[in-house]
């Protein structure tokens, strides 16, 4: 019969080899320098999809990552089993330095980032011209977040067949944004796809755009030996059903770049960005903040960029578009 109490001795006390709590911790970490490069393409719970040396194999993070996780189009390491094989399984040790990072939240008041992509140098806002309307207060808001990671904006604006864009971008044109205009007709003979194309050519692109706009349909026609399920529009609500649920890169057929299709959003929270570095994307107002009273909102009576445009060093529809983007980070998408 075991004893316990103050009856018991070391004959009584058994320690079970080898538990996590009698081995000693250590902060050295292996340096797996033997590791393969890798391109993270796509991500679904918990297993990473990467293309190493043109094979595309499955992996897991490993434990001594932490809490840093890998994201689509991080560049990473790769150890273990790399054939590519099925029910193999590799493991990434190393998430390489990122170049840019796309960020959103879930709205304004949410303090938790989502990191959309890593890497990308542009930032596609897809946009219908009808049917669901256009969402300007959207399309802001993912201009934010592209000039506050430090991507290219490209506007692309869907079924032009059934509105002109005329409108729409009379309110971006001070923005000096690139922008490409297609139509369901032109994506059904690639001729839309065709100039898309030409505005991706080596870079990778990330696209955006809520449920409905034709963004899968249109990274269907740029890529076209990887359809994507595509859905429809509500005749009655105006809204489209979420198709795609996860971010996947894709490179165009030629080689030249790569296309990152990612899910619809409802909305682009912007509590990650400081509002002073929205400027920073209007270089001929910049320097006109220099007689800014000390945190200046640039919406107020003392700002200086009222007398910096009267004096005729940038045009008034700049400064327009300025204080509409930094507006948009004190107010909730819709409103």
């Amino acid at each position: 019969m075991r004893r316990y109490g103050k009856h018991t001795d070391e004959d009584d006390v058994r320690v079970r080899p080898n538990r996590k709590g009698n081995r000693p911790r250590t902060s050295i970490r292996p340096k797996h320098e033997d590791a393969s490069e890798g391109f993270v393409v796509t991500v679904d719970r918990g297993r990473l999809t990467v293309l190493v040396d043109g094979r595309t194999i499955t992996a897991m993070k490993a434990r001594e990552l932490g809490r840093k996780s890998a994201v689509v189009g991080d560049q990473v390491a790769v150890v273990g089993d790399l054939s590519g094989d099925k029910d193999t399984l590799a493991r990434i040790v190393r998430v390489e330095e990122r170049r840019s990072v796309l960020r959103r939240t879930a709205d304004d008041d949410d303090p938790y980032e989502r990191v959309v992509v890593a890497n990308a140098d542009q930032l596609a806002i897809v946009t219908a011209l009808a049917d669901p309307e256009p969402r300007p207060r959207l399309i802001d808001r993912c201009l934010v977040a592209a000039y506050d990671a430090g991507l290219e904006p490209l506007l692309v604006l869907t079924k032009s067949d059934l509105a002109s864009a005329e409108n729409l971008m009379s309110s971006y044109g001070a923005l000096g944004v690139p922008y490409v205009v297609t139509s369901r007709e032109e994506l059904a003979d690639g001729e839309a796809a065709d100039r898309v194309r030409e505005r991706l050519a080596g870079r990778v692109t990330a696209f955006v755009g809520h449920s409905g706009v034709g963004k899968t349909t249109l990274v269907n026609a740029l890529v076209p030996d990887r359809q994507r399920t595509t859905g429809h529009v509500n005749a009655v609500t105006g809204r489209g059903r979420h198709t795609t649920t996860s971010a996947l890169a894709l490179p165009l057929p030629d080689g030249s770049g790569w296309v990152i299709d990612t899910p619809g959003v409802r909305s682009f929270g912007l509590h990650h960005v400081d509002p002073s570095r929205v400027i920073h994307a209007f270089p001929d107002l910049e320097p006109g903040t220099e007689g800014c009273p000390r945190a200046c909102s640039h919406d107020e009576v003392d700002c200086a960029l009222d007398q910096w445009v009267t004096d005729g060093h940038a045009d008034p529809q700049r400064l327009y578009s300025l204080r509409r983007l930094l507006e948009t980070r004190e107010r909730r998408e819709g409103d």
